[in-house]
């Protein structure tokens, strides 16, 4: 009964900067954590960044001062600013949120359907 809606990806140049959305909508309680992986080609699925519902942030290493996750609790939506993006960071983007139903202590991950990032020049 959760849904996350990801946009804002596509093609840059090396060096130039894109923002990701998600989105999250339906029945539930309370989103704490939500965090953005990625998947390249023959690679395995790997955490890019994370923000609890208290605005602690986690990053790769790959991505630190190049990426700022944020997120409005408002709008239960999960932004991924990224900077400086690199050919490296090629790969689908997967919004994840770790989502509570009333009167459950334990969470449930959902996640979006992935948007595709190229940095190519």
């Amino acid at each position: 009964q959760v849904q996350l809606v990801e946009s804002g990806g596509g093609l840059v140049q090396p060096g130039g900067s894109l923002r990701l959305s998600c989105a999250a909508s339906g029945i539930f309680w309370r989103i704490s954590t939500m965090g953005w992986y990625r998947q390249a080609p023959g690679k395995q699925r790997e955490l890019v960044a994370a923000i609890t519902s208290g605005l602690s942030t986690n990053y790769a290493d790959s991505v630190k001062g190049r990426f700022t996750i944020s997120r409005d609790n408002a709008k239960n939506t999960v932004y991924l600013q990224m900077n400086s993006l690199k050919p490296e960071d090629t790969a689908v983007y997967y919004c994840n949120a770790r989502v509570f139903a009333s009167g459950v202590r334990t969470g449930d991950d959902y996640w979006g359907q992935g948007t595709q990032v190229t940095v190519s020049s």
